[in-house]
Formats: structure tokens, sequence, C-alpha cells
């Protein structure tokens, strides 16, 4: 009587083991990207591609978060991050719990959890995850790390659209699929985009709230929450630069001097940044002629070192839906298609060996 009443007392604590709960800013989790901590433990960001890395051992994972607005998640588990997701996530209230794991046997699992909208779609908080097991250390972040800044085309915006002429749907940007990301991966680096589509270096597109362009936005701890300013919690490797579409938008162009003078303003708030030391890669874009010239321009007349000009050739992907998602933003297939144009210069201007085989 005495053993089974000890097996049973055994097995009863096995049952009513208590589950751990740690904060959104427990040391054991990894994020890639702008956030900020509140008081309480809690976590928030708004930027796209913001990405947050949880390690456990157990069957299950819940997360208590929440959400001003509407946004979307890719989660990948027990893999790399990759072009597509194991499955879509969203938050769009104040108060959430979502479960990303239920599994009937105990193991070790690495959780993934990338945002694939921009800030105007909402800011996210995690203010606590939960699982049945134990947490541990997540995974180290990879020892590269890009940091990206741009428009629409950075955001992912439209890219699993499957014609030219869709209308932009939230559900269907996903930062995974543009050319930052497919660098990132050829190059194992972690990726951060600093981006909102729309706005430009000296006019936003159709001149719409012609005081957040992107250099007002790049020093901000947030893109749309709050304007708090950054201050700087990661040095990347390498910086890009792809803004220039949506000044050149709606059959206007920049005064040229104008577009030099704020390019210039935008590379010394990079250097302000991260130092004298970090590559600076200006992309132009395919959508005008004339933007291989003004960026060419100003990475001349910017005074500051280090910073390096990549043309993009107009004909480097398909006007059809080959390339293209929503709104005429490209795809995953145009994305690929500017990365391999891409990819030469950053392995030129950081020293990292060009792969043989282009990376997906």
């Amino acid at each position: 009587m005495k053993r089974f009443f000890l097996i049973a007392a055994g097995l009863l604590a096995c049952v009513l083991s208590p589950a751990e709960t740690i904060k959104g800013s427990d040391g054991k989790l990894s994020y890639i990207g702008r956030t900020e901590v509140s008081e309480n433990g809690s976590v928030s960001f708004d930027w796209s591609a913001t990405t947050v890395r949880v390690a456990f051992k157990g069957k299950n994972l819940k997360i208590k978060c929440s959400d001003t607005h509407k946004d979307y998640f890719n989660v990948w588990i027990d893999k790399e991050q990759g072009p597509r997701a194991d499955f879509v996530v969203t938050v769009n209230s104040a108060d959430t719990v979502l479960t990303l794991i239920t599994t009937k046997k105990t193991a070790r699992h690495t959780v993934i959890l990338q945002k694939r909208t921009e800030a105007e779609q909402g800011t996210f908080t995690l203010h606590e995850l939960t699982t049945d097991g134990k947490f541990e250390q997540a995974p180290a972040p990879k020892a590269r790390l890009i940091e990206f800044v741009g428009d629409s085309y950075t955001c992912g915006y439209g890219v699993e659209a499957l014609h030219r002429g869709d209308p932009f749907l939230p559900a269907e940007e996903n930062p995974s699929q543009t050319y930052a990301d497919v660098l990132g991966r050829l190059f194992g680096a972690e990726t951060v985009h600093i981006s909102h589509s729309g706005r430009g270096i000296v006019r936003n597109y159709g001149d719409f709230n012609q005081h957040e362009n992107m250099i007002k936005l790049y020093a901000q701890t947030f893109d749309q929450y709050k304007e708090d300013a950054w201050t700087p919690t990661y040095k990347p490797d390498l910086v890009v630069i792809y803004l220039g579409t949506n000044d050149f938008s709606t059959d206007k162009q920049p005064n040229l001097w104008a577009w030099c003078n704020n390019y210039r303003l935008l590379l010394q708030k990079i250097r302000e940044f991260h130092g004298p030391d970090v590559p600076i890669l200006c992309m132009a874009s395919p959508c005008d002629e004339q933007m291989d010239d003004y960026v060419a321009e100003a990475v001349r007349r910017s005074g500051v070192d280090g910073v390096y000009f990549a043309p993009i050739l107009s004909n480097c992907y398909k006007l059809d839906d080959t390339d293209l998602g929503a709104a005429w933003h490209p795809n995953y297939n145009g994305h690929r298609k500017v990365a391999s144009v891409v990819a030469p210069f950053v392995s030129t201007v950081t020293g990292w060996e060009l792969p043989e085989k282009f990376y997906e």
C-alpha cells in the first residue's frame, strides 16, 4: 500500500507540474530588429520583418500578445527562415492568446515569429510566453547582419498576389520573399527592414504626408506608433538603401539639389548610428531611367566615405504576371531577380564570398 501511494503521488506530481511563463523581455528570447521594452516586461515593435526566436523543451507553446490594429506573422517550427512559412497567424485585438505548438510528445523545439505586415497595419506587443515544459536559450543570431532601408519593395508589398493588377491586401505582404531576405539567406545574414510603403527621400508617393519621409522615420524606434528617437541596439555589417521609386512617382521627379542634400542627410544619420566602418550600398530602381544618375550623383556629392552605388537594369524583371504581384510590385520571382543583380555588389563591398548556388 505504501509503494502504491508513492507511485500515485509521483504521477500526480507529474500531472500537476506547473507550466513555465516568461515575459516578452526574457533574455532567453532573441529579437532581430528595433524593439522597445516596457516596465512590465512586454516588448513592442512595428517595423516589417521584425523577428522573435523562442526555444523550449515541452509539448506546447502559447504566447499572450496584442496589436493596435491587425498584423500577420510568419511562423517557422524547428527550421531556418525561408521564403515560405510553415503557417501564418493573425493578431488583431488588445488581448490575444495564440497556441503556436501542440504535440503529444515532449521534445525540444525552436519557433521563429516574423512580422509580415508593415507598421501601417499595426503595432505588436509580446506580453508573455507559456510552455508546459521549460524554456531554453534561443539560437544566437547569425554572425552577419544587413540593415535594409527602403519602401514598399523592401516591405514585400503585394508579393504574394497572383496578378499585377490585383489590389493590395495586407495578407499578401511578406518580407521573407523580398530581395532583402533573399540576399540575407544567400549570405547567411540576419536582416533588419526599416521600410515603409510610399515613402521616399524628398517626396512620398503622390506628395502624401511630406514631413514623414524616410530620413525622419529612419531615426525612430517605431515607424508609426510614436516618434521616440532610436538608440542603436545592433551594428550591421552592411546597410543597403533602396529608395527613390516614390520620389519619381506620378510623373514627377525631385529637384536634383534637394535629392542629393536629403540623401546626404540619410547617409550621415546611418553613419551616426553605425559608425564609419560599415559599408553602405545605394541601389537604384528599374522604375525610372533617371534614377541611376540621381543615385550615382547623390553618392558622389555626399562626401561620406564607404558609400557605393549599385545600378539596377531597367529590364531585370518582366513587367507581367511572371514577375509582378499586386499593384505592379515584384512578386517572389521578381525579387529573386533583383537580388541576383545586387548580390555581386554585396559580395564586392563586404568581401563575402558569393555562393555558387543561388539560395532560394
